[in-house]
């Protein structure tokens, strides 16, 4: 691999996409291979159809009663895709997509993308004026990917569903259509598939409404890190149409919905063996485009019911969090309740097992804390969590984190190594750098940075700086690349009234600068906001 990458970089030749290519040529091979346990063989048919019930195994049988209030849909008028839209989403199409069931490769159809978006934009609207998808068009092949390498079980492996290319492109224009419908208010706490929300806003906004309510002396949180166990897998078709028209979308869009997820047919491939055919009427498959804002919308309702808790969504990861005065933890143990009960209702398995709770507590005088039960099991208490690809301690120092992200660094510091010795230009060196490295070190810098101590700050310059070393060209610092983009999210908040941390910012009379939080700690002082409202007022 390493030779073929040289002589073709030498031949400058290389760009972010052939690149790209080259390297998923040599590492898809070593990806396709499904690991065996119990006496099963790698790419034996027993296993296919084993995985086939087991990924089906969240089934309900039945129709909802709730089917019969979205039987008629004629009393909306139903979307009405252009031409021009279907010719730029196939355009756009990734040439390197898995084909679906149907064989279809998406190179077809970029190329061929003028020659057929007349006819498959009378298709979608024929759909969509019927609210009724082909079978064709629904039929996915999962390919079981294992989670571990060790795989001890049917549960150690992943279901990722290949769907025809051209139905990814439907639901492209789908979800536009479902997106510019969406109230803007619906949910301010779910913070995935939303315009100018990230995983960087809901950290931030879990840790200001901790670190706030820890202003006062006193007083603790409790963070509930809540696990679903194949959180997509388990939506109810009828119970989501419900809801969304309860959020207000078209009735023949949410019938076109309900008919998308049921009636699906599904097969497991493991190696060249394909299982049986399964009908499924329950949930919405990992890889399909629409699966991941049907969830949310799915999750919509699940919200906190007192004013001490919120709940904070980003996707199907979901937080509860517990402002707990006086030792009173009434609210916030009747609100685990109510999300378990609210998951009963939905038919979402609430894993117990990988719910980890953590406390934030710096009261000098510290109570013995009754463990949290949800089903009649205890929730395991930790001392430090992955929250969003950040590592939250229960000190709030961010030790936990700088080393995650030090390591992470320094590994693929290597690498960079390796490439200068390979003789690459500056250029391609500084690309790759901001890339692996660069990425690693400010993803979601706003939230951290400010609250390292001096030795970690220091640690994770070094890598910067070994890396300037290393390429020979300047590299910006990583206090400067924290402030750049720390103000550069600030403004997109201030932008967006509806966002929440939009109302921390708060004019001063002059009208000119913002007012800091008021902090008795160096924790709230250093905290995302405080610090964006600083970088404001210094650059306005």
């Amino acid at each position: 691999m390493t030779a073929v990458v040289k002589e073709t970089m030498n031949d400058e030749i290389i760009n972010t996409t052939a690149y790209k290519s080259i390297v998923a040529d040599h590492v898809h091979p070593c990806m396709t291979t499904v690991y065996p346990f119990f006496g099963y063989s790698a790419g034996n048919a027993e296993l296919a159809e084993e995985l086939n019930h087991f990924f089906a195994r969240f089934e309900v049988k039945g129709p909802e009663a709730a089917a019969a209030k979205t039987s008629d849909s004629s009393s909306s008028p139903s979307l009405i895709v252009q031409e021009y839209e279907v010719r730029r989403t196939l355009r756009a199409v990734n040439p390197r997509k898995a084909a679906g069931p149907d064989g279809v490769t998406a190179k077809v159809l970029k190329e061929c993308a003028d020659q057929l978006a007349g006819v498959f934009t009378k298709i979608f609207n024929t759909s969509l004026s019927q609210s009724c998808i082909p079978p064709c068009l629904k039929s996915a092949t999962i390919v079981p990917l294992p989670k571990r390498t060790n795989i001890s079980s049917l549960n150690d492996y992943r279901p990722v569903a290949l769907t025809p290319v051209i139905m990814k492109c439907f639901e492209k224009l789908v979800r536009r259509h479902i997106m510019s419908c969406l109230p803007p208010t619906l949910d301010p706490l779910q913070f995935a598939y939303r315009a100018n929300r990230s995983t960087e806003d809901a950290i931030a906004t879990t840790l200001h409404t901790t670190i706030s309510h820890l202003e006062v002396q006193g007083r603790y949180a409790r963070l509930l890190f809540v696990d679903f166990s194949s959180a997509f897998n388990t939506i109810l078709p009828d119970r989501l149409t419900v809801k969304l028209l309860e959020i207000g979308l078209p009735s023949t869009t949410c019938c076109w919905i309900r008919d998308f997820l049921s009636d699906r047919v599904q097969r497991v491939r493991v190696g060249p063996h394909l299982s049986s055919a399964l009908s499924l009427n329950t949930g919405s498959p990992q890889g399909c485009v629409l699966s991941p804002l049907l969830y949310t919308l799915y999750t919509h309702d699940c919200v906190s019911t007192h004013p001490d808790n919120a709940v904070i969504k980003f996707a199907d990861d979901t937080t509860v969090v517990g402002l707990i005065s006086g030792g009173d933890e009434t609210a916030y143990r009747a609100e685990v309740q109510r999300l378990s009960d609210w998951c009963v209702d939905n038919n979402l398995d609430l894993n117990t097992t990988k719910t980890k709770e953590l406390v934030v507590d710096f009261r000098r005088r510290k109570s013995e804390l009754q463990p949290v039960s949800i089903n009649g099991e205890c929730v395991e208490r930790v001392s430090s969590f992955k929250f969003l690809g950040v590592h939250i301690d229960t000190d709030l120092q961010w030790s936990s984190n700088t080393s995650a992200v030090l390591k992470k660094a320094q590994q693929r510091l290597h690498f960079l190594r390796i490439l200068r010795k390979m003789d690459l230009k500056k250029e391609l060196l500084t690309v790759f750098y901001r890339c692996s490295i660069e990425s690693v070190l400010t993803y979601c810098i706003g939230v951290w940075f400010s609250s390292c101590t001096t030795a970690h700050r220091k640690a994770l310059q070094r890598v910067i700086n070994m890396a300037q070393k290393i390429i020979g060209h300047p590299l910006p610092s990583l206090k400067d690349l924290y402030s750049t983009r720390c103000l550069k999210r600030a403004r997109s908040i201030l932008r967006d009234c509806t966002h929440p941390g939009h109302r921390v910012f708060k004019l001063l009379p002059s009208g000119r600068r913002f007012r800091l939080l008021r902090s008795r700690t160096n924790r709230l002082k250093d905290s995302f906001y405080n610090r964006a409202i600083a970088l404001i007022n210094a650059n306005s």
